[in-house]
């Protein structure tokens, strides 16, 4: 990668504090030489700073800022404001990230008339010589909260749990509940902020929640892509297909969503939790990744009893630490005594 890529990639991801020193470790010059390359980078109006050298902070310079409000209602129809308003504002960038973000918009902004239950939405178009950011919110009811009541869910955690699974849908003979599993992989930088829960993935990082600083009312999405991105949204629909299957019959499930607090994944009703729904797929890899320890009754709940009710259901564990590993070999090791292959 070039030193200017570079420069803007960490400004991109929130990697920018210590700039100057970044960059001259990485590419091996004096912190002066990177300095220079960065201020290069201003000059050009491709980067802003503020504050001293010090203690500078960076921002993409924006090239397009512009927002649009819509009266939500049944005549508002997504592919006229993609149209009209959004795609004019992504002239000259690369195909397959103008057909990312078609995807993404349009499958957010239909959300927002079919199930926000709200009045208004907003829309922001934000694009610099790097990178696209589209936002769109509405004063609804707050997806969390909406799939929470559907869904007669405990809280919205537990709804967040559901969302990041995918085929998620209150209306199957409208939706088939890919919209946003699909739109959050497509992006390098996917957010919904919703009530007082932040629930984010990006291409560094697998999905996580945070609790926000303040409640907010309605629904907000915030989808980013780099402009230099190569893939394209046909190879993120192939890679949650099988081999048997074309359709999207493979998801993985962030296991660490279903804790609450500091608490440990023990139990079976915990291990329920992590497998509401996942028999509509035929291969499910479970994310370990952020859980420290797992109980007997919870990997046998998984990996025998449910194992063996779906045999269909190929599961597959990654990012488990030596404990849990050696856990779940032990409940497979359990399941194959007893007659049952997994």
């Amino acid at each position: 990668m070039e030193i200017k890529d570079y420069i803007c990639d960490l400004v991109f991801s929130n990697r920018s504090k210590t700039l100057s020193k970044t960059v001259s470790e990485q590419f091996g010059i004096s912190r002066q030489a990177a300095q220079k390359h960065i201020r290069k980078l201003i000059d050009a109006g491709i980067l802003t700073m503020s504050g001293t050298t010090n203690a500078a902070t960076y921002k993409l310079s924006l090239l397009v800022d512009e927002s649009q409000s819509f009266e939500i209602s049944p005549k508002l129809d997504e592919d006229t404001v993609w149209r009209s308003f959004v795609r004019p504002k992504l002239d000259d960038i690369p195909h397959n990230i103008v057909s990312i973000c078609q995807y993404g918009f349009t499958e957010m902004f239909n959300n927002v008339i079919d199930h926000s239950e709200g009045i208004s939405a907003y829309v922001t178009v934000q694009r610099s010589a790097y990178h696209v950011e589209i936002s769109v919110m509405d004063d609804g009811i707050g997806i969390f909260r909406k799939i929470r009541r559907d869904f007669e869910l405990d809280d919205d955690r537990h709804a967040i749990l559901e969302l990041s699974k995918g085929k998620l849908t209150s209306d199957p003979s409208r939706h088939s509940g890919e919209g946003i599993f699909f739109t959050s992989r497509m992006f390098d930088r996917f957010a919904i902020l919703s009530g007082n829960q932040y629930f984010s993935h990006t291409v560094e990082h697998d999905d996580w929640l945070l609790d926000a600083d303040s409640k907010r009312q309605g629904t907000s999405v915030f989808m980013e892509i780099r402009l230099s991105t190569k893939r394209n949204s046909q190879e993120i629909f192939a890679e949650y297909a099988t081999i048997d299957h074309p359709g999207f019959y493979k998801t993985q499930v962030p296991v660490a969503l279903a804790q609450y607090g500091d608490e440990n994944m023990v139990s079976r009703s915990q291990a329920k939790r992590v497998l509401v729904r996942v028999e509509k797929f035929t291969e499910v890899i479970l994310d370990f990744k952020g859980v420290s320890e797992v109980g007997q009754a919870f990997v046998d709940e998984i990996f025998r009893v449910f194992s063996k009710a779906h045999p269909d259901v190929h599961l597959v564990y990654i990012n488990a630490n030596e404990s849990i590993d050696w856990m779940i070999r032990r409940a497979i090791a359990t399941a194959e005594a007893s007659g049952f292959s997994i």
